[in-house]
């Protein structure tokens, strides 16, 4: 196999520097995802294909050459199936793709296969029924995390230096919390998911990557994020390009750390030390911490959050049966989603998706009240550990719905309200595996997270790959 680089900057520069081929670099990619097959992190290939487009020449862009994967959840790869995750969508071979894809190719990425999610993302692990569940690399009877579990296992496996990912709910931040990576949700708008309008869930949801280093962050977000004429949403326009923000050191940051949940579930005294520790190093580099409790509502941010979740969930679903010509059958969805599509069948109303969109942005006012005082807010990413495979079970709504939220409890108001949020590793806990804290902005401040972020990696290097994998 070909030297392990760091990060996806590192491997173009290697690729640049005549040290490796990029045809090098790509079979090493496949051969890596084949030798560790039992991770189910990919689950869609597209090996030859990638391969021909190397040596036919790729684009001469900054990442020339650097293999990666898209998320089997809200982007196009043209050739490969979407399959959501669903058996419902099992098959459906997309003809174009996405905006974000082609974006990524634009910069000389090679597109080597398919991630693997969760069913519609409407899970906190990634254990599709379709398509088996994906492994931690730093235990293989753990969950990654969810929605984007396949891409952060890929890349904490060292299959791919870097991978798209999009976030819902925490779906960026959860998995490279549970996976030892470096995890940033951009703002409402920032990333265009042409051709996927999804309306109603644009508000919550934004694509980007998960990465070993925040500097991959940074430049991915620059070559996707310029906006698409006719977009409907747009973030603030950056005052410079994020690679320069994340490579200048932030000025004196105040910091409110707030370790209690809004919902006031159960928060793991391991996940309180670790982010203590995190705001005692931001400490440490002259930033002001403070303790502060969250400004909004925790039942407001719910309501709003599975009203827009559910009415896309039935759009979605009817769309497909329209396309397939057919009712939904009993095996079509898995029990848990099903039980959200026809509970939100049997009960949604124009008023209702109203009061849903109104909600969410009462709550991005009652939290935009803390950045009067603070310039970031500092919680967990996950308040409990890493969950073992099969305690988020869809096949048990039940269960399903009493622990679910548990998982985003930290994470989901950043969606609901649009703001920035990242996850940075934060140390392992007393069984090994990775802890996260979890940083939101004001909408617009990628810029500031970034260079935060890389002055924390600056100071506390976190490990690059899962142990079994380095």
């Amino acid at each position: 196999m070909t030297p392990m680089y760091d990060d996806a900057i590192a491997t173009a520069a290697a690729i640049r520097s005549g040290e490796v081929s990029a045809r090098e670099v790509a079979e090493d990619a496949i051969a890596r995802i084949e030798k560790h097959s039992a991770l189910n992190a990919v689950v869609a290939e597209r090996f030859e294909q990638a391969l021909a487009e190397v040596d036919a020449g790729l684009p001469a862009g900054p990442l020339h050459g650097v293999p990666t994967l898209i998320k089997d959840l809200g982007m196009q790869v043209a050739g490969l199936p979407l399959t959501r995750g669903s058996r419902l969508w099992d098959g459906d071979v997309q003809a174009v793709d996405s905006e974000l894809v082609r974006r990524y190719r634009a910069a000389g990425m090679v597109v080597i296969g398919m991630s693997n999610s969760p069913e519609l993302g409407k899970n906190a692990s990634t254990e599709p029924l379709l398509h088996g569940p994906t492994r931690n690399p730093w235990a293989p009877t753990h969950s990654p995390g969810g929605s984007s579990g396949g891409a952060a296992a890929a890349v904490s496996a060292g299959l791919v230096p870097v991978a798209h990912g999009n976030d819902g709910g925490g779906s960026i931040r959860i998995p490279a919390s549970a996976c030892g990576l470096f995890g940033l949700k951009p703002s409402r708008g920032r990333v265009s998911s042409y051709p996927v309008a999804g309306m109603l869930a644009a508000p919550l949801s934004v694509n980007h990557v998960l990465t070993r280093s925040v500097r991959d962050s940074a430049l991915l977000l620059d070559l996707s994020s310029a906006p698409l004429h006719g977009d409907a949403l747009a973030a603030p326009t950056p005052s410079s390009p994020f690679v320069e923000q994340a490579a200048t050191a932030p000025l004196r940051l105040r910091i409110g750390l707030a370790v209690e949940r809004a919902d006031g579930g159960e928060v793991s005294p391991e996940v309180v030390a670790a982010v203590r520790s995190v705001a005692a190093l931001c400490e440490e580099l002259g930033h002001v911490v403070e303790e502060t409790t969250l400004a909004h509502d925790h039942e407001l941010v719910m309501s709003g959050f599975a009203t827009l979740m559910g009415v896309s969930l039935l759009a979605d679903v009817q769309h497909r049966l329209e396309a397939l010509g057919r009712e939904l059958r009993d095996d079509d969805l898995e029990p848990f989603t099903r039980m959200i599509h026809d509970h939100y069948l049997a009960t949604m109303t124009p008023v209702q998706v109203y009061d849903g969109l109104a909600a969410v942005q009462q709550a991005g006012w009652q939290l935009g009240t803390s950045f009067s005082s603070y310039d970031l807010l500092l919680t967990p990413t996950l308040p409990l550990p890493v969950p073992e495979l099969g305690v988020l079970d869809t096949s048990d709504p039940a269960v399903m719905w009493q622990r679910g939220g548990d998982y985003s409890s930290f994470t989901a108001v950043a969606n609901a309200t649009g703001m920035p949020a990242m996850s940075i590793p934060a140390g392992l806990d007393t069984a090994g595996l990775p802890l996260g804290a979890h940083f939101i902005g004001d909408l617009g401040t990628e810029g500031t997270l970034l260079a935060l972020a890389t002055q924390l990696e600056a100071a506390r290097p976190w490990e690059l790959l899962a142990p079994s994998y380095r």
